[in-house]
């Protein structure tokens, strides 16, 4: 493949709902191009980018992927993202890179959730983008519908530049609108034929190009003179109008067609090299500096280097791959560059473009360009790689946060490091999840976006590296205390012969909301207890205040004070003593009225406003206490106390309950006592687990 300068080369991002038919557009536009020479389809398992086996399992893309082709002079980058909002760390690697977005529309359920998900990001990155009504070779499908229920939602910037004909509600052909012809499908062949423009299209073709014009004109104050003077703009003044508007977001063309049948799919391309922003025009990035200062980087390839792992992927077979944009310079084969990420030199092997999983070989990567390279010794994704004479760093993705966690066990004893060392290499390739052990519950923790994640990467533990393993609910942190002040013995006395064991003590136990940790006093007098005896009484207590007398759980808000106990000249020894302290922390549980406290965390919900009814009466139900609500971009923000034992599947559920649309951030608080019915529960699946 031939080198491209960076205004030839687009760098196009897929986005939309699951389903919605990004995978099959970007099969449509390999094959029409000729890039490829058979077109794979999702059921058959065999499309270019969803390649990874748990994508053609399920029928669905997990990762990103690229796909490269060459059109027209141009060389278009396409960057597939899934659409399940479980991968949306996905979906922002992607949108860092991309020049522009394509968001699929379904011809027959129009705008959805991850439609509209995909257009608050991308208007939050400032990326330019247009939209493709999908499957219009489908029953029932309504672009002037789809298109109408668009333009409310998204405004008058939305402007079909393509729509189809139909007859007897299939479509038989296709109108372009800026060259005022149509094009009739070929019952045959399925190739587009120019025909005679229907007589009843014209005042449709009318309005939408004087919307289009009034977009142009206002690009700049001479044209804005010549629209209301009625001219005509030239060709030229014409795609300088559409660029500028594209890139200012004040128009969003809409195409129409069929990803599987290939239809549409020449007009959407011709948009692309055409009126889509090239690589070479994209906003300058802000570098930081080695010294904290900042600079601009704009994408020319005679300034140094400056490259951005976006992508690692990790191949059981290949190793570890990682896919950069080239923002400044070049990047070539067989060299040393520099990772002013880690501080180091990283020698750069053989560097390839990716369409899917085959890689062609290049001997360098240019700015504005996607490339990869294999087995960067130290390079990780969000590193930047740039030459030495001018060290900076690249804007990092910032990834979403965990919201939901699952114990992962090994179906087979002993695999736990296997399971460990299988998640740190998928974790090359995925950001948005992380695995720890709980000190406390000793359960190997998997956290990440959501359950198809997790569910994913189990699979990937099994297909990948021979691990077998599944989720199970986590154990949640419960603890004990005590309510009233109370004053107990604890005496150890045991003759066996020889040497005896003797330690007697009384210990006054209080509640201390002061201090979760344990307090210990003495206040002894007459040496009834000999002082280098109290580290053992304190010992005997801090080891025993570990497992509470109610369910086994941790003991916290507790004050010990050793007021008297006896000691015997022979038999008395620090073992004894412990002995004692134990034995006195057993009464003194019993005796001062001990309860179970359950974990409260604090959530912050952001939901769109007309779901906030629905989230707000769930909350109630799991004996959340609403603290505020305040609003965000999205809608409301619900602010909330709430037990984290109601929570452990709220990630699951608020998806659900609102479409995807919905997410939460979430903290400990602190601990509150337990309702009765709940401390019961709790005793009885201990008392269970011990049997």
């Amino acid at each position: 493949m031939e080198i491209y300068s960076a205004d030839k080369i687009r760098n196009i991002a897929l986005f939309g709902h699951v389903g919605s038919g990004k995978t099959t557009l970007a099969e449509a536009i390999l094959y029409y191009t000729k890039a490829i020479s058979r077109q794979g389809k999702i059921t058959d398992g065999n499309t270019t980018l969803d390649y990874d086996p748990e994508e053609i399992k399920r029928q669905m893309s997990v990762s990103l992927s690229i796909g490269c082709c060459e059109y027209k002079g141009s060389k278009i980058n396409i960057i597939d993202t899934p659409g399940d909002f479980d991968f949306i760390g996905e979906s922002m690697s992607g949108m860092r890179v991309a020049d522009s977005g394509v968001i699929m529309i379904s011809a027959k359920g129009g705008t959805s959730v991850g439609s509209q998900k995909a257009v608050r990001l991308l208007e939050g990155k400032k990326v330019p983008y247009l939209f493709f009504v999908n499957r219009m070779d489908e029953p029932n499908a309504d672009f002037e519908g789809v298109v109408s229920r668009m333009t409310d939602r998204y405004g008058e910037s939305v402007i079909p530049l393509s729509f189809p004909i139909m007859a007897d509600g299939k479509m038989t052909g296709i109108v372009d609108v800026m060259n005022r012809k149509a094009f009739s499908i070929n019952a045959k062949t399925g190739a587009f034929e120019e025909t005679e423009l229907p007589a009843e299209y014209t005042d449709r073709i009318d309005e939408l190009q004087d919307r289009v014009n009034q977009v142009v004109a206002v690009a700049d104050d001479t044209l804005m003179e010549k629209y209301f003077a009625g001219e005509p703009f030239t060709e030229d003044e014409f795609r300088h109008g559409v660029h500028v508007g594209f890139r200012e977001g004040k128009l969003h063309p809409v195409y129409c067609g069929s990803a599987f049948m290939n239809w549409g799919i020449d007009f959407l391309l011709n948009c692309i090299a055409k009126d889509t922003p090239p690589a070479g025009k994209k906003p300058a990035l802000t570098a930081t500096l080695p010294s904290g200062g900042t600079m601009d980087i704009t994408c020319k390839i005679a300034d140094p280097l400056a490259a951005f792992i976006f992508k690692t992927i990790s191949d059981p077979f290949v190793g570890k791959i990682s896919i950069f944009k080239v923002n400044a310079g070049t990047l070539r084969a067989n060299s040393t560059v520099y990772n002013a990420t880690k501080g180091r030199d990283e020698r750069i092997g053989g560097l390839f473009y990716l369409r899917g999983k085959e890689q062609i070989a290049t001997d360098k990567v240019t700015a504005g360009d996607i490339g990869a390279a294999t087995k960067l010794a130290d390079a990780d994704t969000n590193d930047t790689l740039c030459d030495r004479s001018r060290i900076l760093e690249m804007p990092k993705i910032k990834f979403p946060s965990t919201c939901l966690s699952k114990s992962i066990v090994p179906t087979k004893k002993g695999d736990e490091e296997k399971i460990i060392s299988g998640l740190a290499k998928l974790a090359d390739g995925d950001r948005c999840f992380s695995v720890e052990t709980d000190p406390e519950t000793k359960q190997m923790v998997l956290s990440g976006i959501g359950d198809m994640q997790l569910k994913v990467l189990v699979s990937q533990l099994k297909s990948r590296y021979n691990v077998d393993c599944e989720l199970a609910q986590l154990k949640v942190p419960y603890r004990e205390t005590i309510r009233k002040k109370v004053k107990v013995q604890g005496k150890h006395k045991k003759q066996s012969g020889g040497h005896g064991q003797y330690g007697d003590v009384w210990i006054e136990f209080e509640p201390n909301p002061e201090s979760e940790e344990l307090v210990f006093d003495e206040k002894v007098f007459g040496g009834a207890v000999p002082k280098n005896f109290f580290p053992a009484v304190e010992k005997g207590l801090q080891e025993s205040v570990k497992t509470g007398i109610l369910a086994g759980y941790p003991v916290v808000n507790l004050k010990a004070t050793l007021v008297d106990g006896s000691y015997h000249d022979v038999d008395s020894s620090e073992m004894a003593f412990k002995i004692a302290a134990n034995l006195a922390f057993k009464e003194g549980m019993k005796a001062a009225d001990a309860i179970i406290l359950e974990p409260i965390s604090k959530a912050e919900i952001h939901v769109p406003e007309e779901k906030q009814g629905d989230i707000m009466g769930d909350l109630n139900k799991r004996r959340a206490r609403i603290v505020g609500i305040d609003a965000d971009e999205l809608g409301s923000v619900i602010n909330c106390a709430v037990p984290t034992a109601e929570m452990l599947d709220y990630a699951t559920d608020l998806k659900s309950m609102t479409q995807g649309r919905g997410w939460f951030v979430m903290s400990h608080a602190r601990y509150e006592p337990a309702p009765q019915d709940i401390a019961a529960k709790v005793i009885a699946a201990a008392e269970a687990e011990e049997k």
